[in-house]
């Protein structure tokens, strides 16, 4: 189970992305499933500047909320998947391409799902 202090960091993240235009964000509580993250951020992005541009922007989130990047690179991924390790929180930032043909998703459907819009 999620603990309250991750599961507010996940969605403060999570409305950060939106914040930036980030597409399809979706929050997967894993810690059940999983034994190396308790959370999976999915999202989005709309071409490589615009997977950049989150980079950049959830490097500094991330350094505000005092959460450190495992295994930082200086270059952003061609490849169209950029991942940022944060320990329990994994963010997956992805092009259209990449998000449709892995399907994590699918792949971790036994997650419980986090809602982090207010209404």
């Amino acid at each position: 189970m999620l603990d309250e202090e991750t599961e507010q960091q996940v969605k403060q993240l999570a409305t950060s992305i939106e914040d930036h235009k980030g597409q399809d964000v979706m929050c997967i509580d894993v810690s059940e499933e999983s034994s190396w993250a308790s959370c999976f951020i999915l999202v989005t992005a709309t071409s490589m500047g615009h997977m950049r541009g989150l980079v950049r922007e959830l490097r500094s989130v991330l350094s505000d909320m005092e959460l450190d990047i495992r295994h930082k690179h200086k270059k952003i991924s061609e490849g169209g998947w950029e991942l940022l390790d944060c320990g329990d929180i994994v963010i997956h930032i992805m092009s259209e391409e990449m998000r449709s043909f892995y399907e994590l998703e699918k792949l971790w459907y036994a997650g419980r799902l986090i809602e982090f819009r207010t209404a």
